[in-house]
């Protein structure tokens, strides 16, 4: 069977959209119990937010912190992605693998290190401003 047949049978309409929020949401809950870097990144996630609420940043600031937040989850998840399916191709351990498996954790770790940079421009002037103020 081509691609071109393969194309024309699949379904359109509201249900084949609702169903792909919902294995959108599959995946999410996957990776949310059995990834512990996403849990740990959604636990910075509520701290990130909950430090935005309280110092007031402004629609800038959030603009750049859930763009950075959203940069860094959703890389995890394609780096979740790409080892899974690592995983299931090739059961042995090969070299092409594991460059493949380490450049996409690299790409995890290169929008963390952004996303921490961002985050510090960010909170850091108001952690002080705030330390000052008790002080």
């Amino acid at each position: 069977m081509n691609l071109e047949s393969r194309d024309k049978r699949k379904k359109l309409g509201i249900n084949r959209f609702i169903n792909s929020f919902k294995y959108s949401f599959d995946g999410l809950a996957y990776a949310i119990k059995k990834e512990q870097s996403i849990l740990v990144m959604a636990v910075f996630l509520l701290i990130v937010i909950a430090g935005g609420i309280f110092f007031n940043i402004t629609f800038l600031e959030w603009f750049f912190v859930l763009i950075a937040i959203g940069l860094v989850l959703g890389t995890e998840l394609l780096n979740t992605a790409i080892e899974a399916t690592i995983d299931l191709t090739c059961p042995k351990l090969d070299p092409l693998a594991k460059i493949a498996k380490d450049t996409a954790s690299a790409s995890v770790f290169v929008y963390s290190v952004i996303a921490f940079i961002i985050g510090c421009l960010i909170f850091l002037p108001k952690v002080i401003k705030f330390i000052e103020g008790i002080i």
